[in-house]
Parts: C-alpha cells; sequence; structure tokens
C-alpha cells in the first residue's frame, strides 16, 4: 500500500489480522530483514511493514530525524486505524521509533528497540560521518564491506552466503542521499533529554555481537526511561531477528502478550 505523507509517499505491506504491530527496519537494512519473523508475528498480529523514506517503494525525503518520525508518525496513524499499534524498530527503525514516542506519545501502546540507543559515543559519531563522506565521495559500494560487518558477525557472514548475498544487495539499493543524511543525523544525535516522556512499555533489545550500536548503548537507553527492560541477546548481532528469529520471537513475546492481550496476563 501507498501511504500519502508531506514530501511523498510511504510504502507498507499488511499481513494478519489483530492488533496493529509496526515494524520499521534498520538503515544498512530494508524491511525484508523481518521475512524470517513476520509469518510467525501475522498468526496472532496486523503486521505492518514500513519501507522508511529512501528504500523499496517509500519517497526518498529530506529533513533530519525529527522530519521522518513526523512523516512515520502521519503513516502510521493512516495505516493502523483507532488502535493504540505497537512499534518495534530495529537500529535506524528504533531510533526513529524512539524519536516518533518523544513526539507523539499519545500513539504507541508500547515500544521494542532492538539495537538502537540514544546517543553514540565520539567514536560512533565518526564511524557514521565517515561512511557518509566515503558514500558520498565513492558510492556505497565503498563501505559495502563496514556496512556489512556492522550488520553481521563474521562467522555469521560465513555460515550464510545466500542470506549475505541478499543482504549486500539490499544495502546498495539503499538512496544515497538519505543514507548520507541519516548517517548526519545519527552523529549528532542525543535523545538523552527527552527520555523522561517516553513514559509507555519499552522492551530493549541488544545483540551482544552488535558492532553498530554496542550493547552498552542500549543499556543506557534502558537504565534511562521511565518504564523499559532490558534483554541480552547472545549469539547475535546488529538484525537479530535475521540471525536468530526464535530467539528473537521469544524474547519479544511477553512484551506483546501484554499489550495485545492484557486481559489474560
Amino acid at each position: 500500500m501507498d501511504i500519502p505523507v508531506k514530501g511523498g509517499t510511504i510504502t507498507a505491506t499488511q499481513r494478519g489480522e489483530g492488533y496493529p504491530l509496526v515494524l520499521l527496519h534498520s538503515l544498512l537494512a530494508d524491511r525484508g530483514s523481518f521475512d524470517r519473523i513476520v509469518d510467525a508475528l501475522s498468526a496472532q498480529f496486523r503486521v505492518i511493514t514500513i519501507d522508511l523514506p529512501g528504500f523499496g517503494g517509500s519517497s526518498p525525503m529530506t529533513g533530519g530525524l525529527a522530519d521522518f518520525a513526523e512523516r512515520l508518525a502521519d503513516a502510521i496513524r493512516q495505516v493502523a486505524g483507532a488502535a493504540k499499534p505497537m512499534i518495534l524498530g530495529n537500529g535506524f527503525g528504533g531510533f526513529l521509533a524512539l524519536q516518533l514516542a518523544i513526539l507523539h506519545p499519545d500513539l504507541p501502546a508500547r515500544l521494542i528497540l532492538a539495537d538502537c540507543g540514544a546517543a553514540f559515543s565520539e567514536p560512533g559519531r565518526q564511524a557514521f560521518r565517515n561512511m557518509a563522506n566515503a558514500a558520498a565521495q565513492k558510492g556505497l559500494q565503498a563501505i559495502e564491506e563496514t556496512a556489512m560487518r556492522r550488520l553481521f558477525a563474521a562467522d555469521f557472514q560465513a555460515a550464510n552466503p545466500d542470506l549475505m548475498a541478499e543482504r549486500r544487495a539490499a544495502f546498495l539499493r539503499t538512496d544515497i542521499g538519505v543514507f548520507q543524511a541519516a548517517c548526519q543525523a545519527l552523529a549528532g544525535l542525543d535523545l538523552r533529554p527527552a527520555l523522561g516522556g517516553v513514559t509507555m512499555p519499552v522492551l530493549v533489545l541488544a545483540g551482544e555481537q552488535d558492532e553498530a550500536t554496542p550493547p552498552a548503548m542500549a543499556r543506557e537507553l534502558a537504565s534511562l526511561l521511565p518504564d523499559a527492560t532490558f534483554t541480552l541477546l547472545p549469539g547475535c548481532a546488529h538484525v537479530p531477528q535475521l540471525q536468530n528469529p526464535r530467539l528473537f520471537l521469544d524474547a519479544i513475546e511477553g512484551a506483546l502478550v501484554s499489550v495485545a492481550m492484557p486481559a489474560s496476563g
């Protein structure tokens, strides 16, 4: 489906029926990074998987993190209907979900934030500046290996060549202007002063091997939110739902059920 928003359209797919669950993907991936969990989730929920601006069929858009979050809030309200959806964000999608919740605390019933945080260390900020500069000068191919290393540990890459070929192709389809702008936004990010206003329940997850957003960032995020829990996912890196779908689904099950079926708990 195509959802009109300021500056273009957001594309999304919808599977299943019931309580709405919105999935937002990473900057280094695309909505296909949720393919291994959508079937299981759609057996219980109405799963809405969104292409972030500049990915898939969504229009490339300008602006910072708050601008993107506003457009996503508009799109989610249009597709979710009257129910307050759960929002699951991975990586950049998690940062956007968190920014959305800061700007629109009435919108999400719960957040599930996988491999994100509230602010990067200076080395982390510089890594984004370096990727943006390299992409501008030489194209996304110049940082393809860096991107894959930030998504997956070396042993996982070696053991899953077909998946890695798919993930490399997905990364190279990213709109380069959107990628550069997102890198610059993340390099300057500090959402910590606003976290006190995010009062809905939040589950924060981190892959123990995540190089892009190390577990310390996720732990800090969980400690600063009013109502958050933290779960470390062993053997996973930046996209745990692709690396170990069963582990990921087990980790989020309690959070999903507590919102969608509160009377059962």
